[in-house]
């Protein structure tokens, strides 16, 4: 009698470089958005269509909508629902490459995190590899809190950096939820409790503030929940499957995609500086792979 060895448990960093790529999507499509929508406005609809689809995801799954962690769900949704918000702020009043390194932060809280929340362990090469991310995703951005008095650095009004901080900080609260949503949620089930609670939180400031979209505009906002929906699939997918300090370090790749984005739709081409920065985040995606352990 022959028997079947069991599958190896699928990796979820494949998930984790989808989610980079959809998410870098994301930013390119609300910074065009952004050029005649209010904040608020994109937030709201693009919350709307992920919870369409979200919704009939769950119904082609039969799957039940409400979970078995609703306390953790629903907070989950909040502090993910305020870390957009934020993000979105930030892309529409700094360039996207900035804006999505300072985002790109993350991955350092959600270390700090994880390890009282999580139990998870980091070796050196892990920190090592976060360290040399940072460094590459600050070469690209080249914010003026970093490179003051250089005249390539970028020079924007502090607040929003900051209010992209806060959305850091929030994204690595929601990773360690969605991680431990993952070990007993179905992850359609966590990706629908988002937009869930973000619909009624941002509807009362999207009516205050609305531009009726043209033809265009509906197109770009539509798109840009589909796209939101795919990344956080993939996140919630890979986030299930790896430590979380190492599964959100491959998301340096957003802030690559990013530049490369903005390079081919927006005219803004990559430098020396931002060459040197996307060798940089290559070199720590092959530190940190390897290095985190539960």
């Amino acid at each position: 009698m022959t028997t079947t060895a069991p599958a190896p448990r699928e990796s979820g960093l494949g998930y984790m470089v989808q989610a980079a790529f959809w998410f870098a999507v994301m930013g390119l499509l609300v910074k065009l958005a952004s050029r005649g929508l209010p904040t608020m406005q994109i937030v709201f609809v693009r919350a709307s269509v992920s919870l369409t689809l979200a919704a009939t995801l769950l119904w082609r799954a039969g799957q039940r909508p409400i979970g078995t962690n609703q306390r953790l769900l629903l907070l989950r949704g909040a502090v993910g629902s305020l870390a957009m918000i934020c993000f979105y702020a930030a892309i529409v009043h700094l360039p996207l490459a900035e804006a999505t390194v300072i985002q790109q932060t993350s991955p350092l809280f959600t270390a700090l995190f994880a390890a009282p929340l999580l139990r998870e362990r980091l070796d050196g090469r892990v920190l090592l590899g976060i360290t040399v991310a940072l460094v590459g995703v600050l070469l690209i951005a080249r914010p003026d809190w970093a490179f003051a008095g250089d005249a390539t650095a970028n020079g924007h009004a502090w607040h929003y950096a900051f209010v992209a901080l806060v959305s850091a900080v929030l994204s690595a609260l929601a990773y360690i939820s969605v991680r431990l949503l993952g070990r007993s949620e179905n992850p359609l089930v966590v990706v629908f409790y988002f937009p869930l609670v973000t619909v009624p939180l941002t509807a009362p400031f999207a009516a205050a503030v609305w531009v009726w979209p043209d033809p265009t505009q509906w197109a770009t906002l539509v798109t840009i929940g589909v796209v939101t929906q795919i990344a956080q699939v993939n996140m919630t997918k890979g986030l299930a499957r790896e430590p979380a300090a190492r599964a959100t370090a491959v998301g340096y790749l957003q802030v690559a995609f990013a530049t490369l984005f903005s390079a081919a739709v927006l005219g803004v081409w990559p430098d020396a500086w931002s060459t040197g920065g996307m060798l940089l985040i290559l070199a720590s995606l092959l530190l940190s792979t390897g290095g985190a352990r539960q």
